[in-house]
Order: C-alpha cells, then structure tokens, then sequence
C-alpha cells in the first residue's frame, strides 16, 4: 500500500494536520528538513501511529521533496492517523 504524504517541516509538533483524499495525509513535522532528519520523524511518526516496526515502512519517491511515497504494509489501519 502506498500512502502519499505532503510534510510540513519545522513545526512546532509533529502531527498529522488534514487528509487530502483517501490516500493522501499533511503531516507537520517538529525535525527539520536537514540531512534526512525530516524524513526519519516521518518514519518514527508513522510506525508509532500506525503501531508497526519502522522496518516495515519505506519511502520509495520523495527524499528531497516535501511530496513523499511511503510504503506500508497490506492491511496497514490509516484510519489510526485520523
């Protein structure tokens, strides 16, 4: 399952702030956009949310974009993000 994230670095919490669709979640990150540390809270952020190891999630598109591709595992629960 992919899950398409649009990340708001710098916030003062990180927090999942609206759904665009079905598919798609704005989460706003308290790290900083600086050498992939946004993207490690993105991970922690979802496996502690979604209550999976971070192993199991990975970013496939979006390393340097605020636009991220992440997969999930089947049958990951999204609605836990709500």
């Amino acid at each position: 399952m992919i899950l398409v994230v649009h990340v708001k670095p710098g916030a003062s919490t990180t927090r999942v702030t609206s759904w665009m669709d079905r598919g798609t979640v704005v989460i706003a990150l308290a790290a900083p956009p600086v050498d992939g540390k946004a993207n490690q809270e993105l991970i922690k952020f979802l496996a502690d949310k979604l209550h999976i190891p971070k192993t199991f999630i990975t970013l496939k598109r979006g390393q340097a974009s605020r636009v991220k591709h992440i997969e999930l595992p089947p049958g990951a629960d999204l609605s836990l993000l709500h």
